[in-house]
């Protein structure tokens, strides 16, 4: 615990309660020592990192506002802000509440058996005083007794339990260090000399701590050799991973010093258990993905990007890049750092390939548009999303794998050092995409402009053969699934039903519908119940006609489907591929 002095409120101090477990109840108390005359007060609409506008506001309850004894007359003025009636200098205090019931990383969440919250959903923002230091104590009450605190925050006076204060430098810092309560395991290690920490709630007794924490500083160390080299300096001082295990789910949200992350128990990894599972082998994509981006958005990032704008939506066409990019890398660390072999880097690398192909929309937008339009599309995926969009994600990182095998094949530079060259270049601060262009034409010797203006600002195909193959790899094209090649994404969670059905296919051309239930076929006069796709190869034979038997909206369809007797192709590219070592020298020069 430090010094009294240091563990003196802010002039914007808050303090914050579990209140009320079983209400989902967060209570919120905020001082601002010095408020100005018609003080304003929002909270913000979205969380960086995710772009979609969340509305955090719908949450926030029971609103008050206090100077000494008198209550103080507040005024709404639109979803997410507030004018207070205050008198200048005198101490002003506001409460409040927040339902708290979104286990995502990205909101809050309070039961009776963990708490957690960003401070983007609990902590109004003082107009004008969002530069200034802020403190957050952290409350606990006899129900949570038992429970612990964590959070990158800086730790100014707390109990052995993490129960206290908390200092932030400002309002960004403060809503960027999410915190979490309840009984969780915590395991710590070193990378490169730097503390990590990590917690773990949720997990079962078979779960095996210490490999998380092994697997985990080989990422870790790796990661910082890559921006930094074998001695250089990482620009954080220590580090927070926060992951809930839970029964179904995956995702995470990068942060400057920590990360919230979610994964399915079964993928966590299990004593005594051998070989990593494919789960768990997705756990740690998912850790490699946002510890890269501690560099990759949360410090380089774009340029719109210099300062949140909390109230709106922020726009930047260069998604393709930080979140492209690092999904380029969360994989190749991982084949770095040894966990993983070719053969599985490959088949990952394979699927991504497979995702963009057998994805409609990629004929139609680019992926600077998709990552303009991140806030409609992207986030709100629907039945139509694949046929009008592509990911950003995966085709922005099969962008970084062309520019890659290129800057390779040319002999003068790599990706790997044109990314350490922005991060100089900027002194790991906001960038555009002149700038990626400039660094390229310096270490490359020749401007990259034409093939950036093909693979990001248009929808032409990207030379992935072409590039493989001169790197020790080829691409094979496969026989499509019957989802490739009826055209369709469908669940097989007791019973078939339909989640899209992608442009041009056959399925499309029968009249199937998102939401539909496909309960089977008439095949020759005869009818059959399915459960699967794979069943129609039992029903249908060599044949290519059938009548699809299908439930919408409690009516009972028969639709005519003609198959197609050649695999599907768009723009001369298969629907399905499979890639494979052909000279593993090449391939280790690129992967090492």
């Amino acid at each position: 615990m430090s010094s009294p002095s240091k563990a003196q409120a802010a002039d914007v101090h808050y303090r914050i309660a579990p209140a009320d477990l079983h209400a989902h109840l967060f209570t919120v108390a905020l001082t601002v020592a010095r408020p100005a005359a018609g003080q304003e007060l929002s909270l913000p609409v979205w969380i960086p990192g995710s772009y979609l506008i969340r509305e955090f506001s719908r949450n926030l309850q029971a609103l008050k506002a206090r100077q000494g004894r008198h209550e103080v007359a507040l005024t709404q003025l639109d979803k997410h802000r507030w004018q207070i009636g205050c008198t200048p200098g005198s101490p002003l205090e506001l409460t409040y509440a927040v339902c708290a019931y979104d286990r995502s990383v990205r909101s809050a969440w309070l039961d009776a058996d963990r708490g957690f919250f960003n401070g983007s959903s609990l902590c109004l923002r003082v107009h004008g005083q969002e530069k200034q230091r802020h403190t957050l104590d952290i409350a606990g009450t006899s129900a949570t007794a038992q429970w612990s605190v964590a959070t990158a925050l800086e730790a100014i006076a707390t109990d052995p339990r993490g129960f206290g204060r908390y200092a932030a430098a400002d309002y960004d810092e403060l809503i960027d260090c999410p915190v979490e309560l309840g009984i969780f395991w915590v395991g710590r290690f070193k990378a490169c000399g730097i503390p990590h920490q990590m917690l773990v709630s949720g997990a079962t007794p078979a779960f095996d701590g210490q490999r998380l924490l092994a697997d985990t500083r080989k990422i870790c160390e790796t990661a910082i050799r890559f921006w930094h080299g074998p001695r250089g300096a990482a620009p954080h001082r220590r580090y927070l991973f926060m992951l809930h295990a839970v029964a179904e789910g995956y995702g995470g949200l990068e942060h400057r010093n920590c990360s919230a992350l979610t994964c399915g128990r079964a993928d966590l990894p299990r004593r005594q258990e051998s070989r990593a599972s494919e789960g768990y082998t997705t756990l740690l994509r998912l850790i490699s993905h946002e510890y890269f981006h501690t560099w990759n958005v949360k410090r380089l990032r774009p340029a719109e990007f210099a300062s949140y704008d909390y109230s709106r939506e922020n726009y930047t066409e260069l998604l393709w890049f930080f979140e492209g990019f690092t999904s380029y890398y969360d994989d190749l660390l991982l084949r770095r750092a040894g966990l993983i072999d070719d053969a599985t880097y490959l088949r990952l690398l394979g699927k991504a390939i497979n995702q963009l192909l057998q994805t409609p929309g990629r004929t139609l937008q680019t992926v600077a548009q998709a990552s303009f339009d991140a806030w409609v599309k992207y986030y709100r995926q629907d039945e139509n999303t694949a046929n009008a969009t592509v990911s950003y994600y995966t085709k922005g990182a099969l962008v970084a794998l062309c520019l890659d095998l290129t800057l390779r094949r040319e002999g003068r530079t790599t990706l790997d050092e044109v990314m350490r060259a922005l991060w100089a270049r900027s002194a790991g601060g906001p960038i555009t995409q002149a700038d990626l262009c400039a660094l390229l034409h310096t270490l490359a010797g020749r401007p990259f402009d034409e093939e950036l203006a093909q693979w990001v600002h248009s929808t032409a195909e990207l030379p992935l053969a072409d590039l493989l193959a001169a790197h020790g790899v080829s691409l094979k094209a496969e026989p499509p699934q019957w989802a490739q090649r009826l055209g369709l994404r469908v669940t097989e969670n007791h019973g078939l039903h339909i989640k899209s059905v992608l442009r041009g296919g056959a399925a499309e051309k029968a009249g199937l519908a998102a939401g539909d239930e496909w309960l089977g076929v008439q095949v020759q006069g005869q009818g059959w119940r399915i459960r699967q796709l794979d069943e129609m190869a039992l029903y249908l034979g060599s044949g290519t006609a059938l009548t699809a038997l299908v439930a919408r909206d409690g009516r009972l369809l028969q639709l005519p489907l003609e198959l197609p007797r050649q695999p599907n192709r768009r723009a001369a590219a298969p629907d399905t591929v499979s890639l494979s070592a052909t000279d593993t020298v090449a391939l280790g020069r690129w992967m090492g």
